[in-house]
């Protein structure tokens, strides 16, 4: 199928890929890790990771998206091989399953920033009740119905007038908000304790290995790597677009807006808090919500003395995290309405499917924390498989070939040097390896019955998942292989 959309610039697309990386995770899940893991100490196996493991992945992404011009089902089985479809099928459903829950996460985002914006947010006296309220009300599946219509929209209207157009306004305006938002945070009296914390290391974390998987694990989820969603915007790229350059803005680009979104927080926690900050910031709360939903309300609210201006500065925050969850919802659906696209179907009848499946599936997650839990636990640890999926196909292909005849081709401004072979020929599945064994085996410490599938987050949940999708796939790779490589036939 020959392409007929593309990006309109550089500009654009790095907008809409920076889309794809900058998302909740930058914002709560990035300021709690660091509290977690010595703050200062966690940014240097953070950096390193961005360039062993997020750099060269989305490297990869970009080349297999835009040398194919297919979904990962249809890119990773041209590259590795048609039998391995298979594995591309699996890289696509992980990213549609996170899309199921995330677009419920974009639906609590919307109704913060609605709730801040109207002044009730910063009326109620106790936020943990206000946001379990909520949370147990019906009132999720609402918001969670109004984030994929927002997105079932953008992504129907096309490339341009949808993906770009949308990501142009949703990704300036974040970043735009977040300066405002630095700005203030940083002007706070004692905001410079935040910030020394941030960014002093400490030997006896540097030497902890926890805090160097975690790193990983924060650049695994947070960056986009390995996602198949950069692959999914790559195949919109134009001929001429340079692969490494755009590869390293979009991982340097969301680990900047990361570092920004973690000096607004631990400047204001350390300037407002008047209890022991480093323990409010590092509580993940339900569902890793408790910094977001539960103690920033509180600490917006105590900003000032001035009712207006702690609602301005609290729906900026909120507004922001919408923006972030939207632009990142994108990118899913727009992945799993493409692979629907490349068996066939037309772009209106790809996304009417995708919307509607996307809303029922998300139901779950939007009326059971548990369920909630469970979905992120299995597909976010799955997103491992799918970083190794990517690099398998580069070593079947051949890593030299591929560097050599793709990522270095026509277009390229940057010529990328055979320390690319050694990261996704070695590092990478290493990295993969250690990381699904920590997180899999220390899954066992706080479960018992962590052979039982039906328990919230073991290891016994994430094989009896992997193994029904797995082999659903495997069995279906001929007819994935038939359909989607229908000019490799």
């Amino acid at each position: 199928m020959k392409q007929n959309e593309f990006f309109t610039s550089r500009w654009g697309l790095i907008l809409s890929t920076l889309g794809i990386a900058v998302g909740t995770g930058n914002i709560w899940r990035f300021s709690r890790v660091v509290a977690q893991n010595g703050g200062g100490s966690f940014l240097i196996p953070w950096v390193i990771f961005l360039l062993i493991w997020s750099v060269p992945l989305i490297i990869a992404e970009f080349a297999l998206g835009k040398s194919t011009r297919l979904s990962p089902i249809g890119a990773i089985g041209k590259t590795a091989g048609k039998n391995f479809a298979w594995m591309g099928a699996f890289i696509t459903f992980v990213s549609t399953a996170i899309m199921f829950y995330y677009s419920v996460v974009a639906g609590w985002c919307i109704r913060y920033f609605v709730s801040a914006f109207s002044g009730d947010l910063f009326n109620t006296a106790n936020h943990l009740n206000y946001w379990q309220q909520f949370s147990e009300s019906g009132m999720p599946v609402l918001y969670h119905l109004f984030a994929m219509l927002i997105g079932g929209f953008v992504i129907y209207k096309g490339v341009v007038k949808g993906i770009e157009k949308a990501n142009r306004f949703l990704v300036s305006s974040l970043l735009i908000i977040l300066i405002i938002l630095l700005i203030r945070a940083v002007t706070l009296l004692n905001a410079i304790e935040g910030i020394k914390y941030l960014f002093t290391p400490k030997l006896e974390f540097i030497l902890d290995y926890k805090v160097w998987l975690n790193a990983l694990t924060q650049n695994a989820w947070d960056t986009g790597a390995g996602w198949g969603l950069i692959m999914t915007y790559a195949i919109y790229m134009k001929k001429k677009e340079d692969i490494a350059l755009n590869a390293a803005l979009i991982g340097f680009g969301n680990n900047s807006v990361s570092l920004i979104a973690g000096i607004i927080i631990f400047s204001t926690v350390f300037a407002l808090s008047s209890t022991d900050a480093m323990m409010q910031i590092s509580q993940s709360g339900p569902a890793n919500t408790g910094l977001t939903f539960i103690y920033l309300p509180l600490l917006f609210s105590k900003m000032s003395d001035s009712i207006i201006v702690n609602t301005i500065f609290g729906s900026l925050f909120f507004m922001a995290l919408s923006f972030a969850a939207l632009t990142s919802l994108f990118s899913m659906i727009e992945l799993a309405t493409k692979t629907t696209m490349d068996f066939g179907l037309s772009r209106k009848r790809s996304i009417l499917i995708v919307a509607s499946a996307g809303f029922i599936l998300g139901i779950p997650s939007a009326l059971n924390m548990k369920f909630f839990i469970n979905q992120d636990w299995v597909w976010g640890v799955g997103l491992i498989i799918s970083g190794a999926f990517i690099s398998f196909a580069l070593i079947k292909y051949g890593v030299d070939k591929f560097r050599t005849n793709i990522i270095n081709g026509f277009g390229s401004d940057i010529k990328i040097g055979k320390w690319y072979n050694v990261v996704i020929t070695y590092l990478v599945p290493v990295e993969v390896t250690v990381l699904l064994l920590w997180w899999l085996i220390s899954s066992t410490t706080w479960d018992p019955e962590w052979w039982n599938p039906f328990h919230t987050e073991n290891l016994g949940t994430c094989l009896f998942q992997w193994a029904i999708v797995l082999s659903l796939f495997i069995l279906l790779n001929k007819t994935f292989a038939k359909n989607v490589l229908k000019s490799e036939n």
